[in-house]
């Protein structure tokens, strides 16, 4: 049973680990769900077998946004705070997987699947969706077998493959299809022809390896994500050096995305927070969303007003939806 008396948080504090909290969790999740099972109302079991969401009003009262009960366990949220980003482990392991599939939203079933590669380091890292120079829609897949392979959506069928020296953990293709910003185990990022695959310029300034990457509408600039921490910011038309670097607090920057109207830009670390900036303040304007959780993506809607954060936690494992405030 995870019950802690609010009077001995000070005695316990100091010698919390970041793995006690979850399993603290864990405990009253299995507590939970015993109270459940012997319930004989199964009209109660069947309407409080999850947590409930947490509106916004809630949330502007004081409710954990992720529903999180920390008068119940012997830590504070600040003083777990603290400690995770004291003791945050900033990589992953990740299984094999070699495989892409897609799926149309208005059929059912999987469209098409196969095995981009049968290396045995064949995972499948990033899958972009754009369209090309010529207008039609293609998908680009990265993978760690230092490959990128361009198909076409509507044949399936692949259309170029681009080999670099490296595991390759994610590309970008400029909004006029021409352009492509590859990212991976290197140092460097490159930006590549998106018909011939040359080299066109290798960005120098990361100090660790990449893992996401994003251009702005604009079509002149767009970001890095990295594992050291920052999120690096480049024009197209002068990549000497990055005209911003964004600073993340925990661990690797895992996702980046622009709004449609490249107003903001969103920088997720592979967990706990998420950063978006004010583009027109030249990133100078930025607000933290701060939780508890492995970030696995966010978006931006299309009309840019709601953000989604997707958050995988065996106990609050959640799709958070932070939506745009106007200042009229």
């Amino acid at each position: 049973m995870c019950n802690y008396p609010r009077g001995h948080v000070e005695d316990t504090e100091d010698d919390y680990d970041i793995d006690d909290l979850a399993d603290d969790m864990g405990d009253m999740n299995h507590e939970r769900e015993m109270m459940l099972t012997d319930s004989e109302d199964g009209e109660y079991r069947q309407s409080n077998d999850k947590i409930l969401d947490t509106s916004a009003v809630e949330a502007t009262k004081g409710k954990d946004i992720q529903g999180i009960p920390w008068e119940r366990f012997a830590i504070t949220r600040e003083k777990y705070r603290q400690t995770r980003i004291e003791q945050y482990k900033n990589y992953e392991n990740i299984p094999t997987s070699g495989e892409a599939a897609a799926k149309h939203l208005d059929r059912e079933g999987i469209s098409f699947c196969c095995r981009t590669t049968f290396d045995d380091n064949a995972i499948t890292n990033a899958v972009d969706i754009f369209d090309t120079s010529s207008g039609a829609v293609h998908f680009m897949v990265s993978s760690n077998d230092s490959s990128v392979r361009d198909y076409d959506m509507e044949t399936f069928q692949l259309y170029k493959h681009f080999q670099f020296d490296w595991p390759v953990n994610h590309t970008s293709v400029s909004p006029d299809g021409k352009l492509v910003v590859v990212v991976g185990d290197n140092l460097d990022a490159l930006l590549i022809d998106a018909n011939s695959g040359k080299t066109l310029h290798s960005m120098r300034g990361h100090h660790d390896y990449s893992f996401t990457s994003a251009w702005s509408p604009d079509g002149r600039t767009f970001a890095t994500g990295n594992q050291d921490k920052t999120c690096r910011i480049w024009d197209a038309r002068n990549l000497s050096e990055a005209v911003h670097v964004l600073k993340g607090n925990l661990g690797a920057i895992r996702s980046t995305r622009f709004t449609s109207d490249g107003r903001f830009l969103s920088m997720a670390e592979a967990a706990d927070f998420v950063h978006i900036f004010d583009v027109q303040s030249d990133y100078n304007k930025r607000q933290e969303l701060d939780f508890f959780g492995e970030i696995s993506g966010m978006s931006f809607s299309p009309d840019t007003d709601v953000l989604y954060v997707g958050v995988w936690d065996r106990t609050y494992a959640s799709l958070l939806q932070f939506s745009r405030l106007y200042n009229n």
